[in-house]
């Protein structure tokens, strides 16, 4: 018996049912941090919805609706959709392969006309919930077996080769990790990661001669900045410089001089946290975090309370990436880590992220509705 009829075995929630047991308080959340932004980009706009806060909160109304029918939509059937989805999203990544738009020297993006769209983004959802569906299907003892990480290994593999190919070094190094922590957290030995860290060493080093010359270029940038301050450290450098002129209470809204002057590159996407610590301070950039760390704690909560292998592992997944992206950009414009374009979650500039961030979060928040569905493991389930 299929997902889907399975579905019609057990009593179902109605509508209001399912509306009243959404976490509004998370929503409003979600609509607290994507406010930020938009308030964000109007200040480096100059005190203009155009052209970002209005583009922005037209894509963030879109994804809200998103969000909120992804989760009323029974967690069974998005167990029945993760491969389709994941076959739909490889698909797209070899559109863009063959046919893609060009833009910033990558090849990236799908021109759908009103918005380029970046399948890359949306692999990283369907990579998570094609593995937390083959986890599910199986049993503890199949799990820790050797021959059952084949799969799921080349899971990761297509879209990696060809999220290489734009190329776009960061959204391929999200990807990796987001599938090695549904590995984790799927019950993989540990010993297995350590092995396969070991032995990817030598590779990792052989690796600098692949790389293209501007990703070589960022990796220099970031062990010595100074080396070039008015070239390839620029960006660092200026982003520096305006995470400390904020002090703890900022400069005030429209007020800083890093952005305002266009001192600072990229303010509207990569380094719109530091326009948010420059005009708002130690306490604005504290508040951003603090609401960020409310969500992942939802989910971390949700995860412990779900019954069903799929569920757990679909919300863990979606919780990692979504703190893969607020770590790295938070330490990318600090210099802790080299910048590979990693848009602030909810906050920067950017349709496709937007909408992936949104339906992550419907997923989060139908596991959460449908936390005590139960979900038989294997069988007509592989």
């Amino acid at each position: 018996m299929s997902i889907l009829a399975r579905i019609g075995d057990h009593k179902r929630k109605s509508l209001r049912q399912k509306l009243a047991d959404l976490n509004w308080f998370i929503v409003f959340i979600i609509i607290c941090v994507a406010g930020i932004g938009f308030a964000m980009l109007y200040s480096v706009a100059g005190g203009s919805i155009d052209p970002w806060a209005k583009n922005q909160f037209i894509r963030f109304l879109i994804g809200l609706a998103m969000m909120i029918v992804v989760a009323i939509i029974d967690i069974r059937v998005w167990m029945f959709l993760a491969y389709p989805l994941y076959a739909v999203a490889l698909g797209m990544l070899v559109v863009v392969d063959v046919m893609g738009e060009m833009g910033m020297g990558a090849q990236r993006w799908i021109d759908l006309g009103f918005m380029n769209l970046q399948p890359s983004e949306f692999m990283k959802i369907a990579l998570v919930m094609a593995l937390a569906r083959y986890f599910h299907c199986l049993s503890d003892e199949e799990t820790v077996q050797i021959k059952s990480l084949i799969k799921p290994i080349i899971l990761i593999i297509l879209p990696v080769v060809l999220v290489l190919r734009q190329p776009d070094l960061g959204t391929t190094l999200l990807i990796i990790m987001g599938g090695v922590a549904i590995l984790f957290a799927a019950g993989v030995r540990m010993w297995i990661f350590v092995l396969s860290f070991l032995a990817m060493i030598p590779a990792l080093i052989g690796a600098w001669q692949f790389l293209q010359p501007y990703q070589k270029l960022r990796v220099l940038t970031f062990l010595d900045p100074e080396k070039d301050p008015l070239g390839a450290g620029y960006h660092i450098i200026q982003s520096k410089i305006a995470l400390g002129s904020g002090g703890v209470y900022g400069k005030g809204f429209i007020q800083g001089t890093q952005s305002q002057l266009n001192f600072l590159p990229e303010k509207h996407t990569d380094f719109i946290f530091t326009v948010i610590a420059e005009e708002l301070g130690l306490i604005g950039g504290l508040s951003l975090l603090g609401l960020y760390l409310i969500l992942l704690a939802y989910a971390m909560i949700v995860s412990v309370s779900v019954k069903s292998q799929f569920g757990r592992l679909l919300i863990l997944g979606m919780a990692f990436t979504f703190f893969l992206y607020l770590f790295i950009n938070i330490a990318m414009v600090m210099g802790l880590v080299p910048v590979v374009g990693v848009p602030l979650p909810l906050v920067s500039y950017g349709g496709s992220a937007m909408l992936t961030l949104m339906v992550g979060f419907g997923l989060i928040l139908s596991t959460a509705i449908h936390k005590e569905t139960s979900i038989p493991r294997g069988g007509a389930f592989a």
